[in-house]
């Protein structure tokens, strides 16, 4: 008997869609910069549209020759290999996408890094003199990611504005430029390790005159006439721009860091758990209503740390209470009774 070969066939190829990136690098606008006029980049992370954090990176500050010469490592000069990308892939606290229990899972994320040496808020480039010469575009690289967000996430109904350090601080201003452009959308600000930095006339004009005045690029009744502005004053008048805002800070009560960087402008820091009760106290006398969680201790920012899924005072636990935060609920203010370094 003749056998004939059963006919061969091939198989189709099995094609996979290739999947989406977790974080996707945008690259700025070309006036937007590092310090040392690098380009600059922003991270997107794309999950729930409706609910968008945005978070800045920090990484110390500077605004005199001394401080600006980047051999003295008080500030990040340039974003580290970003052709390879900065984002914040395995991040912990609440850059930890994977985690359950992370009061943002599921939602989308701008993520800025951080490069600028004037915690996001500079515009000017200025020549300190010996060859140190510093962009401060920090605000024009922030509004830039600011500009993202509107752009991919026009229907977004809940925000929440955070960052560690240098982050935390211009955290409400960032909260307050995004109301204008969402009116309807619940807005909470968590500030990380930035409560003690005094509004001190000599402090606030030092600052401007290195980094440029940010009054004047701010487009709000609020700063008109203005010649220089604060950390307190960031809140103050994003609450008085746009009421609807919840504010939030979380402080060691002797963050070292903190020490280190309110004595570097010149401002006494011995009693540092003092300084952050004092603006709490002007805050909330222009008729904010801001939630304070102070922790003891002399660590430094917690909201991108492990330890935020753990921590607790006074039997509170942080991660509830920042759940709460984020969900709308009453929070009261919780604040170590023994309070050491």
């Amino acid at each position: 008997a003749t056998t004939t070969a059963a006919p061969t066939t091939t198989a189709a190829p099995t094609t996979t869609a290739a999947p989406l990136p977790i974080w996707e690098e945008v690259v700025a606008p070309s006036d937007c910069m590092c310090s040392d006029g690098s380009p600059y980049s922003y991270f997107v992370h794309t999950a729930d549209p409706t609910k968008v954090m945005f978070f800045m990176q920090g990484g110390g500050a500077c605004f005199n020759g001394d401080s600006c010469n980047p051999a003295t490592g008080t500030f990040t000069p340039a974003i580290p290999d970003v052709a390879a990308g900065d984002a914040p892939t395995g991040g912990n606290g609440l850059l930890d996408l994977d985690n359950p229990a992370n009061p943002v899972a599921g939602w989308s994320i701008v993520y800025l890094p951080y490069c600028t040496g004037d915690v996001h808020l500079g515009t000017k480039t200025t020549d300190y003199g010996d060859g140190v010469v510093i962009e401060h575009k920090g605000f024009l690289n922030a509004t830039a990611a600011l500009d993202g967000l509107r752009q991919r996430f026009p229907d977004a109904e809940q925000l929440f504005f955070t960052g560690a350090s240098a982050g935390s601080i211009p955290s409400p201003l960032m909260a307050g430029l995004a109301a204008d452009s969402y009116p309807d959308a619940k807005i909470t600000v968590f500030g990380d390790g930035s409560g003690a930095y005094p509004d001190a006339p000599v402090v606030n004009a030092t600052i401007a005159g290195a980094w440029g005045n940010l009054a004047a690029a701010v487009d709000w009744p609020e700063y008109a006439g203005l010649e220089a502005v604060s950390a307190p004053l960031l809140y103050i008048n994003s609450a008085a721009h746009a009421p609807q805002i919840t504010f939030a800070r979380h402080d060691y009560s002797f963050d070292e860091t903190q020490v280190f960087f309110t004595t570097l402008v010149g401002f006494p820091a011995d009693r540092l758990d003092l300084l952050i009760a004092q603006n709490e106290t002007q805050i909330e006398a222009s008729g904010v209503n801001l939630a304070s969680f102070i922790s003891p201790g002399a660590e430094h920012t917690i909201v991108g740390k492990p330890d935020f899924y753990t921590h607790e005072v006074e039997g509170v636990s942080l991660l509830e209470w920042v759940q709460d935060l984020i969900d709308g609920e009453p929070v009261q203010d919780v604040k170590c009774q023994v309070c050491t370094a």
